[in-house]
């Protein structure tokens, strides 16, 4: 079996992160995994997501062993494996030398946004929901041990050009843009995980990256104050986009 090009993309909850999966999923070279590090990270912090029993008894929640998978051969001999990944579901103090020959890539959104729309599937999340602190810690620590700066790419941008932001990215990480990411067809995949019904339902409806339209978002002040606190975050991230005003 081929070692292919890994690719972990790292992100936050509801940051166009399954439309990503979905858009390199479309390409022929390239297969996918969706957060394989969910249920361990379920069943190593006890935290309450719907599902949650059923996420753990259907994956593998031993950090190790998903480790070695992750950089073992990529499935069907693929070119291209493309890992989706939540920057929570990384603790502090986890071991990240099983992604030293990945190509790591991050994911943005502003963050009144991504509380908003979180907030429609889990009414009283916290900070720590959204991953911002950890997204910028992995950041750092893939600069660091990379020597290089990764790319990164903003949520608004996709969905504001998909193709120039693809291309940009595509071009980041040594290969070639292929035009097959910018539609799919609409509907559920074998690869989504089991939590698909939760949280996948505008995905499986789509077959592309739906046009960019702001939206007036309106939270309250326990809501405000959380989006405040990822701020920073997210304009240090934001600091580095492939593609920038």
């Amino acid at each position: 079996m081929s070692q292919g090009l890994r690719i972990a993309m790292w992100s936050g909850p509801r940051n166009i992160s399954t439309a990503m999966m979905r858009s390199f999923e479309n390409r022929a070279d390239c297969t996918v995994t969706d957060e394989p590090f969910y249920g361990c990270y379920l069943s190593r912090t006890g935290i309450d997501h719907p599902m949650a029993a059923d996420v753990m008894a259907d994956m593998d929640c031993d950090f190790a062993r998903i480790a070695r998978t992750l950089a073992g051969p990529v499935p069907g001999g693929a070119a291209i494996w493309y890992q989706k990944h939540m920057s929570l579901h990384m603790l502090p103090g986890d071991d990240l030398s099983w992604s030293d020959d990945m190509v790591h890539c991050f994911l943005i959104r502003d963050p009144d946004a991504m509380v908003a729309s979180y907030t429609q599937k889990r009414e009283t999340p916290s900070v720590a929901d959204f991953g911002f602190e950890r997204l910028w810690q992995l950041f750092e620590q893939v600069s660091s041990r990379s020597g290089n700066v990764p790319p990164v790419l903003d949520a608004k941008d996709v969905l504001s050009d998909p193709k120039r932001n693809l291309t940009a990215l595509c071009k980041a990480i040594g290969i070639a843009f292929d035009p097959a990411m910018l539609s799919w067809p609409p509907g559920r995949r074998d690869s989504d995980g089991i939590w698909a019904p939760v949280w996948y339902q505008s995905v499986e409806q789509s077959t592309g990256f739906l046009p960019y339209q702001p939206k007036p978002v309106s939270l309250s002040l326990a809501l405000q104050a959380i989006a405040d606190e990822c701020r920073p975050y997210y304009d240090r991230m934001a600091a580095h986009r492939l593609i920038q005003d």
